[in-house]
């Protein structure tokens, strides 16, 4: 049963599992999302207001690229940092996380 106020995806991450985030990093992802967040929101008013399927599928296809551009930038970001750092510092489980990631990432 799921803790009130905790999503799965809050429970799943480990307590030592957090990433401190540069503000320019930061301000980039954040931007990016919020970005897709107006894209989404604009293909449901599309369709509450009944526009033509091609138009949808071509906004559909916008966010989907820009969902695939955050994933990219954040993944490059994630090995530069997190995936190094670990690595240097002898901790080679993160080559394993990161190769069922990637995994993951391309099906």
């Amino acid at each position: 049963m799921e803790e009130p106020g905790k999503s799965t995806a809050d429970k799943e991450l480990c307590p030592h599992c957090r990433k401190v985030r540069s503000e320019e990093e930061m301000k980039d992802l954040m931007n990016r999302l919020n970005r897709i967040e107006g894209q989404i929101r604009g293909i449901r008013r599309m369709l509450e207001e009944d526009a033509y399927c091609i138009d949808v599928l071509n906004q559909v296809s916008a966010a989907s690229s820009a969902l695939g551009s955050f994933t990219k930038v954040l993944l490059t970001n994630h090995i530069r940092t997190c995936v190094v750092e670990d690595v240097k510092d002898g901790n080679e489980e993160k080559l394993e996380e990161l190769v069922k990631t990637l995994g993951k990432l391309m099906r």
